[in-house]
């Protein structure tokens, strides 16, 4: 995003706001050398009000909720039951997010905030990560189609039986599904027993 070096710091801000559907983050203003007290100029004009530490929204939108969680957790990637519904594999809005992070990661926090924590390996951590629109137009980071498969299988005991189903028969109606990296996928997960039944049943 371009934003003219001449334009003064309060403008720079509206055009940021404007630019990320309402939303703002105080290390938009590092990057481009505003100081944070203009921060507080808009405060106090009640022109944005603040979500969580470093966090920012326009006064009067509506919250964009996964790219705030990404925002206060770097760590955490929509994976599983959020990830199927980024990705056309559900219909159901989710009732809660899904998130994966590296095993080790202190996850209290979101856990309270009421998101579900899956652990993985730090090998296969990022494995398939893709970035997607939120449903509030903000850029957010998921996983892949095939990663997503995976996920829903390696965790079908801990998801609604409804849902993983709804996910694999999806999945298997995509044009643009590549078994081929599904396959490697299911390699690198140690599932491939349950990839390949499952598979037999449903193409």
């Amino acid at each position: 995003m371009i934003v003219n070096s001449k334009t003064n710091p309060l403008e720079k801000i509206r055009a940021i706001l404007k630019n990320r559907n309402g939303l703002l983050l105080t290390s938009d203003l590092s990057k481009r050398g505003i100081p944070r007290s203009y921060l507080s100029i808009l405060e106090k004009r009640g022109e944005i009000q603040r979500l969580s530490r470093g966090t920012y929204s326009a006064t009067g939108t509506l919250v964009d909720e996964m790219f705030v969680i990404q925002a206060r957790y770097k760590a955490a990637i929509f994976s599983h039951e959020t990830a199927a519904y980024l990705l056309d594999l559900a219909d159901r809005t989710p009732l809660f997010y899904s998130v994966t992070v590296p095993s080790g990661y202190n996850a209290t926090s979101l856990k309270a905030m009421g998101v579900k924590v899956y652990f993985v390996n730090r090998r296969l951590y990022r494995l398939g990560l893709i970035e997607m629109k939120s449903p509030g137009g903000n850029d957010v980071r998921t996983f892949d189609l095939e990663r997503t498969v995976c996920d829903v299988l390696r965790s079908r005991n801990q998801m609604d039986i409804q849902q993983v189903n709804e996910v694999l028969k999806r999945y298997a109606r995509k044009r643009e599904k590549d078994l081929d990296l599904l396959d490697q996928y299911a390699r690198q997960f140690g599932i491939q027993k349950i990839l390949r039944e499952t598979l037999e049943v449903l193409l």
